[in-house]
């Protein structure tokens, strides 16, 4: 992966992490870093996942690709917050 095709993944990241929090309903227990570090691995997967599948590389935007990388992101949100969820100290 060239250095233009990591800044892309970082950006894409971003942008995956926060759809992903938004597709979950209700309040999330994460911060907007795990929320960012989720979306990054998430897109990078995804970007993995779709390239195994073949389906990275279609003409136009790559539909696939991002509903992919929503997905695991909003699987990597959900996770992380219900693992988050239990170690909250309540007065």
């Amino acid at each position: 992966m060239e250095i233009s095709g990591l800044f892309s993944a970082l950006i894409i990241g971003v942008v995956v992490g926060l759809l992903g929090r938004l597709v979950l309903p209700g309040r999330q227990h994460i911060g907007v870093l795990w929320t960012l570090v989720v979306g990054i691995t998430a897109a990078l997967l995804g970007s993995l996942l779709a390239a195994f599948l073949g389906v990275e590389d279609t003409r136009g935007i790559d539909w696939i690709e991002c509903l992919i990388q929503i997905a695991l992101a909003g699987l990597g949100v959900a996770a992380l917050d219900r693992a988050l969820a239990g170690t909250e100290r309540r007065p």
